[in-house]
């Protein structure tokens, strides 16, 4: 494996039962590299993060982490490993504050009448709101209710709570969907600022337009298996578009011609 690479799946399959979720697909990323990951839905998105999140182990094939083949039995695996993955639920508490939500599972603590164990709430409150503004989001109040953000603002909530913590890679699972324009601008601005900061990124879209401008390299599905791995100044964002069109297309005639009665 090539010693630029923080990440790799070499001919990765999953089978769940008869069913064939992914076919032989290779994906490898760069360090400071943002590799995007496009295709429709049924196209083995899901199933690819979730492999790459130690959800899912694969049936055949090899997961390398900085060159070494590993084979995580849970997503803490991954996660010590800093493989960091942000789904589109998010995993946040609307009622709890900003600043809860930014330490949920790993909140500060301070001895109270020099016994007892409780969060820290002051240093939560000023940690949340340093890390959110080094990511470009301005909060007037970490202890408002997060279910007063924006969804862009939670998107960037939760890419900079997986930076904080130690995050090498981020697989960031279709950050942009259901998001206005200037959201996901401010999103596509946060992802930018993580490979800044020598973060390898993973975005999962099917929005060619939201992926061709921050994109450094591109991998395209269709029905579990990769149509073919690009960089940037091999493909344009027309052809792009042409290719996962033709996938599209490719999978409803394959869907019409499976329930054809012959």
């Amino acid at each position: 494996m090539n010693d630029n690479n923080i990440l790799a799946l070499e001919n990765v399959s999953k089978f769940f039962g008869k069913v064939i979720a992914l076919s032989g697909v290779t994906l490898r990323l760069k360090r400071g590299e943002v590799h995007c990951l496009l295709g429709d839905n049924g196209a083995g998105k899901s199933t690819l993060i979730k492999t790459l999140a130690g959800v899912h182990a694969p049936s055949s094939g090899e997961y390398l982490v900085d060159g070494k083949p590993v084979h995580f039995e849970s997503p803490k695996e991954a996660l010590d490993l800093g493989i960091a993955t942000v789904y589109q639920d998010l995993a946040l508490v609307p009622l709890l504050s900003v600043a809860r939500n930014f330490f949920m599972g790993r909140e500060p603590q301070k001895k109270r009448f020099g016994v007892f164990s409780v969060m820290d709430l002051d240093l939560a409150a000023e940690t949340s709101r340093a890390k959110l503004a080094e990511m470009g989001i301005n909060v007037r109040d970490p202890h408002q209710p997060i279910g007063t953000m924006s969804g862009g603002e939670k998107q960037c909530l939760a890419i900079a709570r997986a930076i904080h913590f130690g995050a090498r890679v981020l697989i960031l699972d279709e950050p942009t969907a259901a998001l206005g324009v200037k959201q996901s601008f401010n999103v596509l601005k946060l992802i930018h600022k993580a490979r800044e900061k020598g973060i390898s990124v993973i975005f999962i879209t099917h929005n060619v337009h939201h992926a061709y401008p921050i994109g450094d390299s591109f991998t395209l599905l269709n029905r579990g298996r990769s149509m073919g791995t690009f960089t940037k100044d091999t493909i344009s964002k027309n052809e792009v578009l042409d290719m996962m069109a033709g996938g599209a297309e490719m999978q409803q005639m394959m869907t019409e011609l499976e329930g054809a009665t012959i």
